[in-house]
């Protein structure tokens, strides 16, 4: 659906994207992370066919960039983090105006379909400046939808938005990604991302990681879990030490915190061995690290991952 071969894009003497590779499949949710001026909405313009690249190769659904930009152009839409509505207009106004420009063939069908999934049909002959962030922000991915485009890029779809409109904005994305849709998006909300996204890449000029939240998660942590003892003993934590699979054992009161490899086979001969050993386990627990926490060491570190291009979902 959409592949980059080393992407780049310059400023002058300033390195915006630098040699982006990777690939969105069909119906996937790709979340594209990365700090303020990490390149990301220049990512989303090139590939949108807004702004040209300085080097490297893209195509969107088999249309390569710079060949078939008008092609391209009307197969993504496009929700930038200022919706840019003309505030004078009415709701249902707006979608009419920006479904000519993209040649909607039911234009009133259209508009009304996705004003009433996104809530906003008795709203349709409001003006646009009259409405909340929410709606507002509802109403700009209603627009970039209109043309029923193949990839939809969103820039911080949830930014600035109060929790109760950013929840809404959510839902309407999950149903977006029920429907199968394929979405680009660029957001500074790690949990939305962690909840929304099949894959993730981790950006900030070039590619630092590619991969699902949780592959990120055991790549960079391993899995760690929480022995809860009834009493502590130093002698537990040699009990585990000789498995091959044990990568590091702590005590920390009445716990032990074990990192292995996969707990679900592996947990079933560690409780064997402790309470062999007379321990008496009451609970065990898996840490599960936030997706914050990867972002921010991947982003710390500035080194490319391994991962870079195309993975297993």
């Amino acid at each position: 659906m959409l592949k980059t071969d080393r992407l780049t894009k310059r400023f002058g003497d300033k390195l915006a994207v630098d040699g982006l590779t990777l690939e969105v499949e069909s119906g996937e949710v790709f979340g594209f992370l990365g700090p303020n001026g990490a390149g990301k909405t220049t990512t989303i313009r090139m590939l949108a066919a807004l702004i040209g690249p300085s080097e490297g190769s893209a195509w969107i659904s088999g249309l390569k960039l710079g060949d078939h930009d008008d092609a391209i152009r009307s197969r993504v839409g496009v929700l930038t983090e200022s919706p840019g509505l003309y505030d004078r207009l009415g709701v249902a106004r707006n979608l009419e105006f920006f479904a000519a420009l993209y040649d909607v063939q039911d234009i009133p069908g259209q508009v009304e379909k996705y004003l009433r999934m996104l809530g906003l049909w008795e709203k349709r002959d409001d003006p646009a400046g009259t409405l909340s962030k929410g709606m507002r922000q509802k109403l700009a991915i209603a627009r970039a939808l209109l043309h029923e485009p193949e990839v939809l890029f969103l820039d911080e779809p949830t930014s600035a938005l109060d929790p109760e409109a950013a929840r809404l904005v959510r839902e309407f994305l999950t149903t977006l990604k029920q429907e199968g849709r394929t979405i680009f998006l660029c957001t500074h909300n790690l949990d939305e991302a962690d909840r929304l996204c099949d894959r993730i890449a981790i950006f900030n000029t070039r590619l630092l990681a590619l991969d699902t939240p949780t592959a990120l998660r055991r790549k960079l942590y391993g899995r760690t879990v929480v022995f809860h003892l009834a009493g502590s003993d130093g002698r537990f934590a040699e009990t585990l030490e000789p498995f091959d699979f044990v990568h590091s054992v702590q005590t920390m009161d009445n716990k032990l915190v074990v990192t292995l490899e996969a707990p679900e086979t592996q947990n079933p001969i560690l409780v064997r061995a402790l309470v062999q050993a007379g321990a008496e386990v009451q609970f065990v627990g898996e840490v599960r690290r936030t997706l914050e926490d990867v972002y921010l060491q991947l982003v710390e570190r500035g080194e490319a991952g391994s991962d870079s291009g195309k993975t297993s979902r």
